[in-house]
């Protein structure tokens, strides 16, 4: 991992995503990670899943593949914490979180 940073409102990265109550809503996702010079990783954690939280996850993988086919100078992923498996898990580092946390990827 060479930086990570929280996504709070000045840097104002969201996602337009259509709600559990079928509305337009903003998804703001918690964390950037940079692996490499030319690969970035999204990260949101949850303590309670909602209702929205697949809906979430399914509008940022189907971001993650637009715009890794509209530009390959970075390639963006993400990956999904839940509190329940993040306290039954012991990771060393950021590796292992993407290798063990594969909840919306598929």
């Amino acid at each position: 991992m060479i930086s990570y940073s929280k996504n709070y409102l000045a840097v104002h990265f969201k996602i337009d995503y259509v709600n559990a109550d079928g509305d337009i809503s903003n998804y703001y996702p918690d964390f950037f990670v940079k692996v490499a010079n030319n690969e970035v990783y999204i990260v949101e954690t949850k303590g309670l899943e909602d209702l929205d939280v697949p809906l979430k996850m399914f509008r940022l993988k189907q971001w993650r593949e637009d715009i890794n086919r509209v530009q390959k100078k970075i390639k963006y992923d993400f990956v999904f914490v839940d509190q329940e498996s993040f306290k039954k898990y012991e990771m060393k580092n950021f590796k292992q979180m993407v290798e063990n946390f594969r909840a919306y990827k598929d």
